[in-house]
């Protein structure tokens, strides 16, 4: 299954191949056809004025304009997870803290949310590890059969998932939403990493919340939850205490991943941070930067379920 960068229409063509050239409509068609929403103009697939016939589009694709490659040995330096064939501590806690969310996606889970493959990774502070446990989350799931992932870098106000995995980001998330000549496929980022795409945050904006809550960004993530079904959609949020624009995301997705840094993260600043969210979604908790046995310092995760308040805990964090 191609990723979501070959899923972009480009030009439209006839089935042998020559170009499809429709006569320029008049100025009062041409400004109706500019009210296009985001969605439409993405997928080439604008509606038609009325009494207007438009060509139906083939199904020819527009690539990313950008690729890199990332520098998995720096990524496995850093601690990170890397898809190779070794095995790995990392590894197996992120098979652990994975697999709830891709029964929930295949509808095994103990309910089933609306766009389960729309997941967001918070955290109620800054520096618990949102960012690296979104980023690790994303490799594991790349290298699951039959599964793309896309993994967007939604905190816009300090993003990092270019700075985690190594490279330089420019045009992004919130340059699409702004500018309308902009479709998807231009923002996108291919990696070297098959199954993985990013879409890093792009240019900083004064009205970030608005446009996160904006009807082009609804209709932007339920493109990205629809198009294909096998593609699964890891959003890196700002921490749900420091801004609004987490909690107003966080509306959009299916399933929420919650890191919580141990030690250090207070009880009540959970709880605090959860009140923000709709009581019946799906939070699971990540239990970052544990301690083993022995009392040495490691990454470590724990996963549990919060199914809504008042319908029982599996627990904060199970290790």
């Amino acid at each position: 299954m191609d990723s979501i960068e070959k899923a972009m229409l480009g030009r439209i063509r006839s089935s042998d191949g020559a170009s499809v050239i429709s006569p320029s409509p008049p100025p009062s068609v041409a400004a109706a056809a500019a009210t296009a929403d985001v969605i439409e103009r993405t997928a080439g697939l604008a509606a038609a004025p009325s009494g207007v016939t438009v060509a139906k589009p083939a199904a020819v694709r527009k690539r990313t304009q950008r690729s890199v490659t990332l520098d998995l040995e720096g990524i496995q330096a850093a601690g990170m997870l890397v898809p190779d064939t070794r095995r790995s501590r990392i590894k197996e806690e992120y098979r652990h803290i994975k697999r709830p969310l891709l029964m929930n996606i295949d509808g095994k889970g103990a309910i089933t949310p609306e766009h389960p493959n729309l997941i967001m990774v918070t955290s109620a502070r800054p520096g618990e590890g949102k960012t690296f446990t979104a980023c690790n989350l994303a490799l594991s799931i790349a290298t699951e059969r039959d599964r793309t992932v896309l993994l967007v870098d939604a905190d816009v106000v300090k993003p990092s998932v270019a700075r985690v995995l190594g490279f330089e980001a420019e045009v992004g998330l919130v340059d699409f939403l702004i500018d309308d000549r902009l479709d998807l496929a231009d923002v996108l980022v291919d990696t070297n990493v098959p199954s993985l795409t990013l879409l890093p945050a792009g240019g900083r904006h004064h009205l970030s919340t608005e446009l996160l809550a904006s009807e082009n960004m609804r209709r932007l993530a339920l493109e990205m939850s629809r198009r294909y079904p096998d593609r699964i959609v890891i959003f890196d949020s700002p921490p749900l205490l420091v801004t609004t624009e987490a909690s107003v995301l966080a509306s959009l997705m299916g399933q929420v991943v919650m890191v919580v840094e141990s030690q250090r993260t207070h009880q009540n600043q959970v709880k605090e941070a959860l009140a923000l969210l709709d009581p019946q979604q799906i939070v699971g908790f990540v239990l970052n930067k544990a301690r083993d046995s022995f009392g040495s310092d490691y990454y470590g995760y724990g996963y549990g379920y919060r199914y809504g308040y008042g319908s029982g805990d599996r627990g904060a964090a199970e290790q």
